[in-house]
């Protein structure tokens, strides 16, 4: 088979995942970043025009290459795992007949604990927004379905009406690989939706027409980015000090729901994790704030 460009390889691969694992396009926007990254150092320091002409010791020297220039142990593994995807997929294409990154080991990695908000410092969030103005309404309601469903960034700007079973207190939402779960929204959430829809989005809408259950302004869905600077802005009106993003909120609903017994299988459904053991590090978290909480007000702590 004829050799094909790299630039055209990484279209042809990416399109081959969307099609078969239905990844998001923040997900293919990553790999590909990854595999530019990749060819390019090929070229450059290896003098390398193409994928299959690469053995394991030249991975194993861009890896080196990326530790080097000050790249994390897990960023560089999150490359290492975009190569095995793309190396098993060439072999599959009838391209290689061996992976070079099969006998390669990834980067040690420890297991940091998720950066977690407390209970009081949730409320303090929740409570941030300006409800008596179409924004801070919009914004409150944002943040009870963040914390009372647990979503992803991604699932919670990119809403649709009929995502919403409002009489039945759940939203549907579609994950990632095209995964649907339905999520309990609980009675607070699904008040502060139901005065959004009612006083809010119309507002915000005017005259537009949109299907976007969170609008901006424009009658356009609100981008990811829209809402991170948003959830900066409330978190510092409620004083928190700590790291915070759409995704500290996300642990905060499961470390929370461990604290008050839930089991971890049902949390694992409610995140949308495909694997049991990305949600077991909410366990830890766990463990460790009761292990504080014991040092703290046991009287031999």
């Amino acid at each position: 088979m004829s050799s094909l460009s790299f630039q055209v390889q990484i279209d042809t691969y990416l399109d081959a995942l969307w099609m078969e694992r239905g990844f998001s396009q923040h997900t293919l926007a990553s790999y590909r970043s990854d595999l530019i990254g990749f060819s390019r150092w090929l070229s450059q320091a290896e003098g390398v025009q193409r994928f299959e002409a690469v053995t394991q010791g030249q991975i194993e020297s861009y890896l080196g290459y990326r530790l080097s220039r000050g790249d994390s142990a897990r960023s560089c593994a999150r490359g290492l795992s975009c190569l095995r995807g793309l190396y098993a997929w060439l072999v599959r294409e009838g391209r290689l007949t061996e992976n070079p990154t099969a006998l390669i080991e990834s980067p040690r990695l420890g297991r940091p604990l998720p950066k977690t908000l407390t209970e009081e410092d949730v409320e303090a969030l929740l409570a941030a927004p300006d409800t008596t103005e179409a924004l801070g309404l919009r914004d409150r309601a944002m943040l009870e379905l963040l914390y009372a469903c647990g979503l992803r960034v991604s699932e919670l700007v990119e809403l649709r009406l009929n995502q919403l079973g409002m009489n039945q207190g759940v939203v549907r939402i579609m994950g990632k690989g095209s995964k649907e779960r339905l999520v309990p929204m609980g009675e607070e959430a699904a008040d502060w939706i139901q005065r959004y829809l009612r006083d809010a989005r119309p507002e915000l809408l005017g005259l537009k027409s949109s299907d976007a259950v969170f609008p901006s302004r424009r009658g356009q869905a609100m981008t990811r980015q829209t809402f991170w600077h948003r959830i900066k802005i409330h978190g510092k009106t409620a004083g928190i000090s700590k790291p915070l993003s759409p995704h500290t909120v996300r642990h905060a609903f499961a470390t929370h729901l461990l604290n008050h017994g839930a089991d971890l299988r049902v949390v694992q459904l409610l995140l949308g994790h495909s694997d049991l053991s990305t949600t077991q590090i909410y366990t830890h978290v766990a463990q460790a704030r009761m292990q504080e909480l014991h040092a703290l007000h046991h009287p031999r702590g």
